[in-house]
């Protein structure tokens, strides 16, 4: 089951994890360009997450999957909150759903900004080895979800890893 948004909060900030194939979208596509849309997403609950408790402000994680090593590359910033994803509407796009129109979208997106692409990615045997990240949502066994609530105290745990000052 995983950490609701509640539990994932400090303060009013919520940090999360983001998925992306590196062969889909990387931290270098991130460094060219700066910001993206998180778009594509077609899970019924991480779109809910996307929609109802991602907010601007919010920090993300970018993990490579399907890769070797998978590793956490990076922090980015939410810098628009959830919003109806054209790409459910575009034919011509692998993620068309028909069911989806402007006034009543069914899949939702945000916006992010790249905050810092870390010198060590912090691989997935790291975080298996920290005995502080030992609950974190990305390690449960069968945990698909591109999106995920990630708690302030794995936040810190994952940049002392990285080497790097959390911000």
């Amino acid at each position: 089951m995983a950490k609701t948004a509640a539990k994932a909060s400090t303060k009013s900030r919520h940090y999360w994890l983001f998925k992306s194939e590196p062969s889909s979208y990387s931290i270098d596509d991130l460094v060219r360009d700066g910001s993206t849309s998180w778009d594509g997403v077609r899970n019924f609950q991480a779109r809910n997450m996307l929609r109802d408790e991602i907010r601007i402000g919010d920090r993300v994680l970018l993990y490579h999957s399907n890769t070797e090593p998978m590793a956490i590359v990076g922090t980015m910033e939410v810098t628009k909150a959830g919003y109806g994803d054209p790409t459910a509407r575009d034919k011509k796009n692998d993620h068309y759903d028909p069911k989806s129109t402007v006034e009543t979208p069914i899949w939702y997106m945000v916006d992010v900004r790249l905050r810092k692409r870390f010198a060590t990615p912090v691989t997935r045997d790291m975080l298996k080895d920290c005995p502080d990240l030992s609950e974190m949502v990305v390690l449960e066994k069968g945990s698909r979800l591109s999106i995920q609530p990630v708690t302030g105290e794995e936040w810190r745990a994952i940049h002392i890893l990285a080497g790097e000052k959390p911000d």
